[in-house]
């Protein structure tokens, strides 16, 4: 086992750590494998980007005040963040209150605050409802469809996984090509049921013509002279017909 680890080249390692990260996509083609990595380094800088920026922020606010950081150490190290606000910093948040000059724009803050809280409770109370319903269409689905918890525990974990693609911007192709798929089923499927309609239509007709080329001893309106009666020929219109029924 140890001598395989050691044969393993850094591009099977790196092909091996890619695949472990994107289990859908193949990095046998050069061109997709240098993509991923191409790819990989961009979301690096990316992030990395996005960390320097933040504690850069950070830094600046740390270096403004110096208590704001250690205030986030004591609250880090299991401090009550009140006593650890007022440890660092006395009095300040009471004299704030205490303040006339203050008072809107505390009242404000307040306010923002309920709001959060309300939709938060808003949101718990909505999902709640709404899960009991949805538990209860999930089981009468899988009776319709015969289908066993593993296969319904499969569409969730799909359903969920799509819900977390898009809050965080990230559509495959399988994704995308199953939605329009889906999106595009009913539509197909009118088109196919009208083409079988229409090829059904059209054998009828064939069937039927074949027929009377074939003969079924029916007389053929218009057409050519069928059989002589008493050595003469039949007159070729419907008047004939008639006398010849009489």
């Amino acid at each position: 086992m140890e001598e395989m680890k050691k044969k393993e080249s850094k591009r099977d390692l790196l092909k091996k750590r890619l695949s472990e990260k994107y289990p859908d996509k193949n990095f046998d083609e050069d061109e997709d494998f240098m993509g991923a990595i191409s790819d990989d380094y961009d979301n690096y800088d990316k992030e990395l980007e996005r960390y320097k920026n933040d504690e850069q922020t950070f830094s600046d606010m740390f270096a403004a005040d110096p208590r704001s950081a250690q205030f986030l150490a004591d609250w880090k190290n299991g401090s009550d963040p009140m006593i650890a606000f007022v440890r660092r910093f006395g009095t300040e948040l009471k004299d704030a209150i205490d303040d006339p000059e203050r008072q809107e724009e505390l009242a404000k803050a307040n306010a923002d605050y309920l709001e959060r809280i309300s939709k938060s409770k808003q949101l718990e109370d909505e999902y709640a409802a709404n899960i009991e319903v949805t538990n209860q269409t999930i089981e009468e689905w899988q009776a319709e469809k015969g289908i066993n918890d593993d296969e319904v525990n499969g569409v969730i974990d799909f359903l969920l996984g799509v819900i977390h693609d898009g809050i965080v911007g990230k559509f495959s192709r399988e994704t995308l090509e199953m939605a329009f798929k889906a999106i595009n089923h009913d539509s197909d499927v009118a088109s196919a049921e009208h083409v079988a309609e229409v090829r059904g239509r059209n054998a009828k007709i064939n069937e039927n013509k074949m027929k009377r080329q074939q003969g079924d001893g029916m007389p053929v309106l218009g057409g050519a002279n069928t059989k002589a009666s008493g050595g003469n020929k039949k007159e070729n219109s419907i008047f004939g017909m008639a006398r010849d029924a009489m």
